[in-house]
């Protein structure tokens, strides 16, 4: 069991890692469940495969507390974060009677976390919220710092807001139904850490990689633990991104949220893939501007390619050259006025935001990535 401490001022929460909380979810999450009992049920956000899975097991196990659950249920995918789904879940939100003083608890991956924190942010100023995420990616990363949003014709996440969760409930054991894909997209976001920030867990996962993606406990826990510290300690230090600091979070995200675009945000990549082939991408810019090895922007892509990720733009295929990913970048959300930042890397495990890049230059590496 790991508690890792997300300390905001004034709005501190807790992060609880342990086998088996699912089950144990009514004295796990008690504070938050005040208000509900005989005929108020708790309001739950679910999208219908992780409520195929877990909802009948906590159905019964809130049963056995005198609790209930409420279900709004979703379609998975990004489409589920529009003005349309979110209106939805407001209104069903409303119905049930939710106060300032609830928590809604949101069951899935980053989609439901992001559509169920921006609806609580917006509902009647600031309802409390409960993250229970059931992917690798959603917990080592979107279900902590409270960044909240939905996707718009312009962008992804291009409309939020900043809402921490009141509580973060994360059970490895969830991770026994993840398809191998997810995991693996998952695992890039854990190597991201390590690139960005620490290089000795860098080594580890290079090592222990294997161990990782085939659910062994101790070693999961380990990941999911490292990274959640240190992505604590940076929102902590810089909760909206108005520093440096929780900007390096964003590496890889530059180019994998322009490969998003190019292919639709679609199954054809999913985030933790595009973020996973962005980072390679970051590195071998990195290494093109003297700031890295070549070797070492080959090691980076050594271990994005053996966590069975996409680690080469041309394996994409894309119909498309370096000017057109550059002009996605432009519509970014982190593009500034007369810049756009890119993070890149001084060293394996030392990220930094590069705010003096030629995106022509840009373009020309990628149409050299593109033809291989």
């Amino acid at each position: 069991m790991a508690v890792i401490p997300v300390a905001l001022a004034g709005r501190a929460y807790e992060v609880v890692i342990e086998e088996g909380l699912l089950g144990r979810l009514a004295g796990a999450a008690a504070p938050f469940l005040k208000g509900y009992g005989p005929g108020r049920p708790v309001p739950f956000v679910a999208d219908t495969n992780t409520h195929r899975l877990f909802a009948e097991g906590i159905d019964a196990h809130l049963a056995a507390a005198g609790l209930a659950a409420d279900w709004f249920v979703v379609e998975p995918g990004e489409d589920a974060k529009s003005w349309a789904g979110l209106e939805e879940l407001c209104d069903w939100l409303l119905g049930l009677g939710v106060t300032r003083s609830d928590h809604v608890f949101a069951l899935g991956g980053g989609v439901v976390g992001d559509l169920v924190g921006f609806a609580c942010a917006i509902l009647k100023r600031g309802v409390g919220f409960v993250q229970l995420p059931t992917t690798l990616l959603a917990q080592v990363d979107s279900s902590v710092g409270g960044k909240t949003a939905i996707n718009t014709p312009a962008g992804k996440n291009l409309i939020g807001a900043f809402h921490q969760p009141s509580l973060v409930l994360i059970d490895p054991l969830v991770l026994g139904t993840l398809p191998d894909r997810e995991m693996r997209a998952g695992f890039a976001e854990v190597i991201k850490y390590g690139l960005l920030g620490d290089a000795a867990f860098f080594a580890w996962l290079e090592a222990n990689g294997e161990k990782v993606l085939t659910r062994e406990p101790a070693a999961l826990e380990h990941a999911i633990a490292t990274s959640i510290a240190m992505k604590a300690r940076i929102v902590a230090a810089d909760e909206r991104e108005t520093q440096d600091l929780r900007a390096l979070l964003n590496l890889g995200h530059t180019f994998g949220h322009a490969l998003e675009a190019e292919t639709g945000f679609s199954d054809r990549l999913l985030h933790g893939e595009a973020v996973a082939l962005g980072m390679v991408l970051a590195a071998k810019y990195s290494a093109r501007r003297g700031e890295i090895s070549a070797d070492d922007a080959s090691r980076a892509q050594a271990a994005i390619a053996a966590a069975g990720v996409p680690a080469k733009l041309i394996d994409l295929r894309l119909d498309c050259d370096g000017a057109v990913l550059v002009d996605h970048m432009r519509h970014d959300k982190k593009a500034e006025a007369t810049t756009l930042p890119f993070l890149l890397l001084r060293a394996l495990g030392e990220a930094y935001v590069a705010r003096d890049v030629d995106l022509a230059d840009i373009a020309a590496f990628l149409d050299q990535e593109l033809a291989g």
